[in-house]
């Protein structure tokens, strides 16, 4: 008897260790009751659509990102679900992304796993989106002396500049306005190199088209790339582009030259006002110019297909004198225009850039390779009158220490307005050069004129130099 006792109390025994084994499994293993339990989840793994629904609007991926910051470079990074940023760091905002994902989240899509067109599940791969970093602006920022200026002689450099802009071969004696280098707020330009640029830019071609300032623009970068050396090497391409100097001309239409080495070609083209300019009567000498203001220069319609950069500015020939001198006058949709909105010369110019621009932008998609910028406008510095009314820039000193580009927005409304939402980049030079009032030709050149001053163009070396450090910057 005690011998059959003990065997039932061991079966007993047995039976409710299996029991209690199989409740406890299923226990840990239903749902409901698990989330009572408190564990511990890794701030880096995978983020559900929960983290985002619309009824959670304190969490976002700029908290996640915040949140985490701490940790090491390699971990810092938000891991989501089907979820791709349609813009990298830099370029875009992590609201607009957290947006994307709530609408996202809405669909199937949405989850951590999709089904297939057989109808088996999926798993999604996790999509790493790095950490917002912080975009450098160099239009913020000020002039520092730079002991390694200027880049180049503006005795040296008489291959490419043009003998009335370079300032060491007028009456001027001070140059101090040579050794200043524009600094970013934020960060370091890279350091410009004629080498540099021209592998930067091998088997590439950068176009100027513009008015006087861009030719100042181009004749700086000429000088720039080579030193101000005269360099045999460079070949007069013009021909390939149609600039030769037609007869009775002053001069071309523009210039080309090519650096054999890297085929590099650097070209600029004169369109001050950045429309199509046409003869009204061609058999006539003295005819007036059909100025198309909806039209873009005959030249950039034919050789766009040709340019790997392209730099636009326009602007100082939009005034009444020059559209007389010139005899410009204005059509649009091909007939002389009758339309109140351009009547006169500010709407005229502001319809003007944001059609070039516009046109430019529907380019752009047929010539991928293409970087186009449009230039803001150079600053003029007349005190006390105008160009032709004793208008003045004097001014010999360096900007004072302390005075810095600070502001978001850039000061040519109608260029950052034309570019905003296209893929035509602002090219912002405007603040940068409005400290410089000392750096303009002024009252001195080869020929001075009594009370006349320029007060528009600028020294070179000088400015302008600056605007292509800017711009290297972004090639």
């Amino acid at each position: 008897m005690k011998g059959g006792f003990h065997v039932k109390i061991s079966w007993v025994f047995l039976i409710a260790v299996v029991c209690t084994t199989i409740f406890v499994l299923a226990w840990t293993k239903n749902a409901t009751i698990t989330t009572f339990l408190q564990t511990q989840k890794n701030p880096f793994e995978q983020v559900s659509s929960a983290n985002f629904s619309s009824n959670d609007e304190e969490t976002s991926l700029k908290d996640l990102e915040e949140r985490h910051s701490s940790k090491p470079a390699e971990e810092n990074a938000v891991v989501l679900t089907n979820y791709v940023s349609p813009n990298y760091p830099g370029e875009g905002d992590w609201n607009r992304n957290a947006s994307s994902t709530k609408k996202r989240q809405d669909s199937p899509s949405a989850t951590s796993a999709n089904m297939n067109s057989s109808g088996k599940s999926e798993q999604i791969q996790n999509v790493i989106i790095p950490k917002e970093k912080q975009v450098c602006s160099l239009t913020k920022g000020k002039w520092v002396m730079d002991t390694k200026r200027p880049l180049y002689s503006g005795f040296g450099c008489k291959k490419w500049l043009s003998s009335m802009w370079a300032c060491r071969l007028t009456q001027r004696i001070d140059f101090e306005y040579e050794s200043l280098r524009w600094q970013p707020k934020d960060c370091q330009m890279e350091e410009f190199t004629g080498l540099k640029f021209l592998n930067r830019m091998m088997n590439k071609t950068l176009a100027f088209i513009g008015d006087s300032l861009g030719r100042q623009q181009f004749q700086s970068l000429m000088c720039m790339i080579t030193g101000g050396e005269e360099r045999s090497d460079v070949v007069d391409v013009g021909i390939e582009y149609g600039l030769v100097k037609a007869r009775g001309a002053i001069r071309p239409d523009g210039w080309a030259y090519r650096f054999p080495s890297t085929t590099t070609t650097i070209l600029y083209y004169w369109s001050a006002s950045l429309c199509d300019l046409v003869p009204i009567n061609a058999s006539n000498k003295l005819t007036d110019i059909a100025m198309h203001l909806d039209r873009p220069p005959a030249f950039l319609r034919r050789y766009i297909h040709k340019f790997d950069v392209l730099v636009l500015n326009t602007g100082h020939h939009w005034n009444a004198g020059k559209l007389k001198a010139n005899r410009w006058i204005m059509h649009v949709g091909g007939i002389p225009n009758i339309d109140k909105r351009f009547a006169d010369i500010d709407g005229a110019k502001n319809f003007t850039v944001y059609s070039i621009v516009n046109w430019l932008d529907a380019q752009l998609p047929k010539y991928p390779s293409l970087k186009a910028f449009f230039r803001s406008i150079s600053p003029r510095h007349f005190f006390n009158g105008d160009w032709n009314t004793g208008g003045t820039c004097d001014n010999t000193s360096a900007p004072s220490v302390g005075k810095e580009v600070l502001k978001d927005e850039s000061s040519d409304l109608l260029a950052a307005g034309a570019t905003k939402g296209t893929k035509v980049k602002l090219l912002d030079i405007t603040a940068v050069s409005e400290l410089r009032d000392e750096g303009h030709i002024s009252r001195y050149s080869i020929k001075a004129t009594l009370g006349v001053q320029d007060c528009l163009h600028w020294c070179l070396p000088g400015v302008p130099d600056a605007w292509n450090e800017i711009l290297f910057a972004q090639l």
